[in-house]
């Protein structure tokens, strides 16, 4: 018990000894807001308590040398007066207030040797914050003008713009006229895709199966940026084509695949009487007959047959920018799908036969599926692949 107390006890030493440690040295490599946050951390826990002193005086080194580290380099950022500097300047505005207001609630802060408070020497930021954001925001929102007095309709600027339009609408909320300005630059940036199917095969595509292609809805795939159609809107100028061309639509004949199999099985048949070597019928103590399972051997020929049809389809999938009706992309696409029917027939002893032949026997032929219904099923898989190749491709990186 001793020994596990003195552990406990030498642990929590060890413990508070690197917790210091960790801070004077986040202070000695200016890493101030890292020291603040750990003297933070363990005077909340308790700011009398004998050990945790040095976290005083350690948390108002770090909170003065960032103070002055951080109103330095706004000062020389206001005298260099580039507007790329503006976000720097108002994010430092921020650290230095909230600085402030970690510390406030441990406040006050005394040092046990001399009875004196430690004094922090704080400064409103408010008005300093307020100038920085509007002028932070009057650039964001300059800058997004720009865009739109620009007669070219590049998406990509736009985009950035509606980025840009976003961020100014969090720091700053119900900025002029930026809600309207944000529905314009998605519109304008917005993609539209006209996805379409051809059949470049002598083979006719199930109605039905070209339908299910060009289900775009079910695909999940129109994001903030992308708005994918199968049927063309008057009013819509479409960015790209997406063309799914069929180049080849294979159906294999139908079969019928015979195979015998011969089974043979020990099978209990009744009882017969214990003879011993000589032929002579084996009695137990009390003189009576003893008696063993009769094992006979079942024979059977099975007849198993397996129905086998195939069918493949092979294409192309096209990405068309229709700006210069350039290719852009083409990614090959394959899919087969295989129907197969397995049943039985015997002809003897079917107790030879075991659980999975069993099975078989109780099932019969059914008819094939027609060619038509072989092609659509293919499909299914066709339509995941399509899929996964507009996910992983995008028309704009």
């Amino acid at each position: 018990m001793h020994k596990t107390i003195l552990f406990f006890v030498s642990l929590v030493f060890f413990i508070s000894c690197s917790s210091l440690k960790s801070t004077q040295k986040a202070i000695n490599s200016g890493d101030y807001d890292k020291a603040i946050a750990i003297s933070v951390k363990n005077l909340a826990k308790n700011k009398t308590k004998e050990k945790n002193q040095p976290y005083i005086t350690m948390l108002k080194e770090a909170f003065v040398k960032s103070v002055e580290r951080d109103v330095s380099k706004i000062s020389f950022l206001q005298k260099e007066n580039h507007p790329k500097n503006l976000q720097t300047i108002y994010n430092l505005y921020q650290k230095l207030d909230y600085r402030q207001e970690q510390i406030k609630p441990l406040l006050p802060l005394k040092l046990i040797t001399n009875r004196e408070n430690v004094n922090f020497d704080f400064v409103n930021y408010d008005n300093a914050i307020i100038k920085a954001k509007e002028d932070y925001a009057s650039h964001l929102y300059s800058n997004a003008i720009k865009v739109f007095d620009n007669n070219k309709k590049d998406k990509i600027s736009y985009r950035r713009a509606y980025e840009n339009l976003k961020y100014l609408d969090r720091i700053y909320p119900g900025y002029k006229d930026v809600e309207n300005l944000k529905r314009e630059a998605h519109a304008i940036g917005t993609d539209y895709v006209f996805v379409s199917v051809h059949n470049e095969t002598d083979q006719i595509i199930p109605r039905r199966l070209e339908d299910d292609l060009l289900a775009i809805d079910t695909y999940g795939l129109n994001d903030f940026w992308t708005v994918y159609h199968s049927r063309k809107l008057k009013n819509i100028n479409y960015d790209f084509d997406l063309e799914l061309n069929f180049r080849s639509i294979n159906v294999s004949p139908e079969q019928i695949r015979e195979k015998e199999i011969i089974k043979e099985r020990q099978v209990k048949k009744g009882y017969k009487y214990l003879l011993d070597d000589n032929g002579n019928q084996v009695k137990d103590s009390l003189g009576n007959k003893i008696k063993v399972d009769n094992f006979v051997t079942a024979r059977c020929k099975l007849y198993r047959f397996t129905q086998f049809k195939s069918s493949n389809v092979v294409g192309i999938v096209k990405y068309i920018d229709n700006s210069n009706n350039q290719l852009l992309e083409r990614f090959p696409i394959e899919s087969e799908f295989v129907f197969e029917h397995v049943y039985a027939d015997y002809d003897g002893d079917k107790r030879a036969l075991d659980n999975t032949f069993l099975d078989l026997i109780r099932l019969e032929s059914i008819n094939f599926p027609s060619n038509e219904q072989m092609v659509f099923d293919t499909g299914s898989d066709i339509k995941q692949k399509l899929k996964r190749i507009i996910s992983r491709n995008k028309f704009r990186n």
